[in-house]
């Protein structure tokens, strides 16, 4: 299996002005993928942070399993980790965060005032996230106006910028980043499945593979349904391999496993696979839990 890797130069660049900004701010917004809660943490900028108040935003919340969210944010308050599952197109989108931003800096906001400090302070949050986790979407909503590009592929924001989202609050927009090296290969093929990594850097039968594996696992009857099969193909006695086998005669593609594959990644990420969510609070904590066991 191809190694799952991407942390171009202009990432280490942008990583590295992320420390620098990080004093300038009260705040952090970390944008993490609905579908892969915890492996869209950058765990490079979480330590930027240092103790500096992060607010965890969720998005994609349309694509997502609404059960598994569910699981997630109350995993995530059961944390102390203030969260907010924001669907972007909600038309009072600054609102929402602006009041959330409000109650985790509370403390703060409430010793400036008693220091008499400027009431009227905007707040500095700085917002940070993965490639194509929805930054920039959620960013035009906040200032209710296009000043962020968008696209559904990553790399599309390349600079820092500041933006005015509220009279109370102000925004600072950082490109998508990923870090030097995953923690497992697992989570690559997440991030590659989810659209945070270059659709070239990975192989598309083996995240083709891990995308029939979760919904045969999860929902057998969308890959069904999708794709013209019968159930004895996607049941316990085949593998894989043969439903990808299947799927491409199906498409009418031959041979060409690759382009069946990447018709599958896509299919799902678009939503035509149903809403999926490739990892839950007890899964993240088992494979924790493994990961600390291999290092002893």
């Amino acid at each position: 299996m191809r190694v799952i890797q991407w942390f171009p130069g202009h990432m280490a660049k942008a990583l590295r002005q992320i420390r620098e900004q990080m004093p300038l701010v009260d705040i952090v917004f970390e944008l993490i993928d609905a579908r892969v809660p915890y492996s869209s943490q950058n765990p490079e900028v979480k330590k930027a942070m240092g103790d500096k108040p992060r607010l965890i935003i969720m998005t994609k919340l349309d694509l997502a399993d609404p059960k598994v969210i569910e699981e997630w944010i109350k995993y995530f308050e059961t944390q102390g980790q203030p969260v907010l599952a924001l669907d972007s197109r909600e038309h009072n989108v600054a609102k929402i965060v602006t009041k959330k931003t409000q109650e985790v800096l509370h403390e703060k906001l409430a010793l400036q005032k008693q220091k008499g400090m400027q009431d009227n302070k905007a707040i500095r949050a700085m917002c940070v996230g993965v490639p194509n986790v929805g930054k920039s979407t959620l960013l035009n909503h906040l200032v209710q106006k296009n000043v962020a590009n968008t696209g559904n592929r990553p790399g599309v924001t390349t600079g820092q910028q500041w933006l005015r989202s509220t009279d109370d609050l102000e925004l600072l927009d950082t490109p998508g980043v990923l870090w030097p090296k995953f923690q497992t290969q697992l989570i690559g093929k997440k991030m590659a499945l989810s659209g945070a990594i270059k659709d070239t850097l990975y192989s598309k039968d083996d995240i083709g593979l891990f995308a029939i594996a979760h919904l045969r696992s999860t929902n057998p009857t969308a890959l069904v349904e999708r794709y013209h099969l019968q159930t004895a193909d996607v049941d316990e006695s085949v593998t894989d391999a043969d439903v990808l086998l299947t799927i491409t005669s199906k498409l009418g593609f031959k041979d060409d496993y690759d382009r069946a594959s990447e018709r599958i990644i896509f299919d799902l990420r678009k939503g035509k696979l149903g809403r999926f969510t490739l990892e839950t609070p007890t899964e993240i904590e088992e494979e924790l839990k493994k990961i600390e066991a291999d290092h002893k």
